[in-house]
């Protein structure tokens, strides 16, 4: 029975797997359900990519069910118990439709009236402007998501550079990435990979980027500071469709960037292919310095580097999406990604004694050529129930990699008025590396109690490494491999883990003031390593539990209150555990270290949220503790070498202020401000008195957009990272302005794009280190200056595209 009204205000583990099985079997038993369709016209014809909800009563806020009108007009609904519904039809550019709907406890198939939709032009000329103006971010439950296309300043660029102009994140010139003063874990659409280098995804390929600042129990123990989601596009409109985009632009050298994706959706079968690349040329140069202080015959060391570099980057991408049935739907993903570099790197050296007599002076060249090939081939199911809070998902995926380095090495020996002394000295390396990562996982939800919902999950994550570094001298003519400088490394790594996460209101109502999200995560660990030349290798296994516990309290509307702790863990890496001395550059060696022990992170957080028609604030309080902290540390060498390898410090102890400010009240301008402002404490006096540090740093940036006219846009990002500290000294202030301008061309699905990085030319990095027996400076300069043009168009209508871009409607 239809009830028409006017419309109001929108408001591992065997034992788990068995449990696992009898949750899953219970989430098919039979209920009394209905099954309900219709279909929306305007002037007696279809209307398609329309949105149809239904909201269970008295719960006017919450979608119980959605859907969206094929070519034909048609929606359907399956599995809808019995009772009272409001139903809504929208779409932009008509007027909302609802209507009420009365399901009797007898199960039934109703095909509803036809319902006739009736344009409302103002809106639609509202929606075209508001398209331009697209928001950059959308608020979720344990952070925010960033959506890639509102960013106009890395048009060419990679994932790094979109994190570079993401708010809160930390992109320093050496494109290191750090939330909170320490590196986050990377994902590419939620899972694990060999893709997981920012570096190699094209940012004309990322759909958003989802920060996750205080990640609970569903999510993986090793992000200490955070996870940081790249998720790549996937259309899902019906029909044919897809968009080609150009660019060139110039730095200190030219660099040219084109994709093109294609899609077609029809019925239960939804296939797309996307293509991208990228070739730029680069340059940097490097200068350090060091001073030995008990060390007469050693006692300088000055540096110079020049690098002129080639980088190109391919990447090919099918997707495939089978709706089974109503409710269950498997989808293929498989990616393939070619990275190179081609890198010639001279480096002069130059060694003082302490009375300044001279000691040596070398140049030395390198000709380098890397090829890195990624790929991921992932298997997923996805089955949905009528109830919002029953789900299930499972999920299969497989990632290799294969990275080839090859490096030519000439050393000159040079007096201290740069004349050649003798012969060269030719040397030839290789570093191989090959990769095998197997993820495995399945998460299921369903509602418990009147208000609660319970999240269950496994997940196993498999990963095997063989590192192959090979160094050979030219004697006689011939190449002679170096015993001591060459070796092979495998490294095996099992991480299983379970997860129960419990989410629920204080009170007999879903609207409760107060909720909670109670979570536990089990993760066993197995790791191996070898050098197969010599004897040294670990193991390690251990059983680690991480509770996470959040408390939210919603006031009023817009206004949010959280407090929360986890318990995060940071596993060493491959590099950091490799115990492999690297002396390619005899003046800086460097190794890692097998007896690493895995740090563990206790995090508290609390946090105040308020939005407002117009704006929103968001301020997190967050304190972090550290144990077996894992850095690098200096060691000065008897041969006055400096060798860099990381160790587990006493302890870590971090807290701040995080702030997020946007500002959406005038009609052509929007902005948004993100400040970070924390201590850093490092107690690393078991290893030296040398590391022990303190020090305060901050990092703020400045997104500003502004609508110069209905088609047309210009974005202004300033950011600031105040120097910070390390354990044996500070790194130095970087900062940066970049600026990107948007045309739409005709109808708006053709637009023209120009990017300006590093306007001001003032992006760089580096460091001074300073110990009882030694202090060094590095400073580093790269071609971060360039333009880039950029000409994108779409293969859909203007207003089919207007679809597209409303996905992120909704500001933080």
């Amino acid at each position: 029975m239809i009830h028409f009204f006017a419309p109001t205000n929108r408001r591992s583990f065997a034992g788990v797997l068995f449990f696992f099985g009898i949750i899953f079997s219970s989430s098919f038993a039979a209920a009394q359900t209905h099954k309900v369709s219709g279909q929306v016209k305007e002037n007696g014809g279809p209307v398609e990519f329309a949105t149809v909800s239904i909201f269970r009563l008295p719960d006017s806020t919450h979608i119980f069910q959605s859907a969206t009108t094929d070519s034909s007009g048609n929606y359907f609904f399956t599995d809808i118990p019995s009772g009272n519904y409001t139903l809504t039809i929208r779409l932009i550019g008509y007027q909302l439709l609802q209507a009420k709907l009365v399901l009797q406890n007898t199960p039934s198939e109703q095909r509803l009236p036809v319902y006739q939709l009736t344009r409302n032009e103002t809106q639609l000329q509202q929606v075209t402007v508001s398209s331009t103006q697209k928001k950059l971010i959308e608020r979720t439950n344990l952070g925010f998501v960033i959506n890639a296309a509102a960013n106009l300043t890395q048009a060419g660029g990679t994932a790094t550079d979109l994190l570079r102009n993401t708010p809160t994140v930390s992109v320093d010139a050496e494109g290191a990435i750090t939330l909170r003063g320490k590196s986050p874990l990377i994902l590419v659409n939620g899972r694990n990979s060999a893709l997981a280098n920012p570096d190699q995804i094209p940012a004309s390929s990322i759909e958003s980027i989802e920060i996750i600042n205080n990640a609970d129990a569903r999510y993986d123990a090793n992000a200490e500071s955070g996870i940081i989601n790249i998720k790549l596009k996937k259309n899902k409109q019906n029909g044919t469709n897809g968009a080609l985009a150009l660019g060139t632009g110039m730095g200190s050298r030219g660099r040219v960037s084109s994709s093109f994706l294609i899609n077609h959706k029809a019925g239960k079968l939804n296939i797309g292919l996307g293509y991208d690349n990228r070739f730029a040329g680069r340059t940097r140069q490097i200068s350090a310095s060091r001073t030995n202080y008990f060390q007469p015959d050693t006692y300088s060391l000055t540096q110079f580097r020049d690098d002129k570099r080639l980088e190109q980057l391919q990447n090919l991408k099918l997707t495939i999406d089978y709706a089974l049935t109503k409710r269950d739907q498997l989808s293929l993903e498989a990616v393939g990604t070619m990275e190179g570099q081609d890198n010639n790197e001279t480096l002069n050296s130059i060694q003082r004694k302490q009375n300044n007599d001279f000691v040596f002076n070398n140049s030395r060249n390198s000709i380098e050529i890397e090829r890195n090939y990624a790929a991921e081939l992932a298997l997923l199911y996805e089955r949905k129930f009528a109830d919002e809070k029953k789900s299930l998902t499972a999920g299969i995926n497989f990632s290799p990699e294969n990275n080839k380095q090859n490096t030519d090495i000439t050393t000159q020996n040079l007096t201290k008025d740069y004349s050649v002394i003798g012969q060269p000295f030719l040397q030839r390396t290789h570093d191989y590396e090959k990769q095998n990562i197997l993820e495995t996982r399945i998460d299921h939800s369903f509602p418990i109690a009147h208000t609660g919902k319970m999240e269950i999950g496994y997940k196993g994550l498999f990963r095997h490494i063989a590192a192959d570094f090979l160094m050979a001298d030219n004697v006689g003519g011939n190449y002679v491999p170096n015993a001591a400088a060459s070796n092979i490394f495998h490294f095996d790594e099992a991480v299983q883990a379970a997860y129960a996460q419990l989410h629920g209101a204080f009170g007999d109502t879903e609207d409760s003031k107060w909720k909670y999200h109670l979570g536990m995560r089990a993760e066993l660990v197995n790791n191996t390593g070898k050098l197969q030349n010599a004897a040294t290798g670990f193991e390690n296994n251990y059983l680690k539990f991480f509770p996470s516990v959040q408390f939210v309290y919603q006031p009023s509307s817009g206004v949010t209150w959280k407090f929360g702790y986890n318990k995060r863990i940071n596993r060493p890496r491959l590099g950091q555990l490799n115990p492999f001395l690297d002396i390619t550059d005899s003046l800086s060696p460097h190794s890692g270290n097998p007896n690493l022990q895995p740090e563990i992170i206790h995090a508290l957080e609390g946090g105040y949220g308020r939005s407002w028609n117009g704006g929103s604030l968001a301020m997190n309080l967050f304190y972090r503790y550290s144990q077996n902290s894992i850095r690098s540390f200096y060691q000065l060498l008897p041969n006055g070498a400096i060798y860099n390898y990381p160790v587990n410090i006493g302890n870590a102890t971090l807290y701040g202020l995080e702030t997020i400010f946007s500002l959406t009240a005038l009609k052509n301008y929007d902005a948004n401000i993100s400040f970070t402002l924390f201590d850093q404490r490092y107690n690393g006096s078991n290893v030296s008195v040398d590391a022990v540090q303190e020090g305060i740093s901050w990092n703020g940036k400045l997104i500003n957009t502004f609508q110069l006219s209905r088609n047309s846009k210009l974005q202004v990002t300033g950011s600031y990272i105040a120097p910070q500290i390390t354990p044996q000294g500070k790194q130095v202030a970087q900062y940066f302005t970049d600026m990107g301008f948007q045309q739409k061309l005709g109808k708006g699905n053709t637009r023209l794009g120009v990017t300006i990085t590093d306007l001001f030319n003032t992006l760089r990095s580096g460091y001074n280190n300073y110990a009882g027996t030694f202090s060094q400076t590095r400073n580093s300069k790269a071609d971060t200056r360039a333009i880039m043009v950029t000409f994108a168009c779409t293969f859909r209508s203007a207003f089919k595209e207007k679809l597209l871009e409303n996905q992120f409607s909704r500001e933080y």
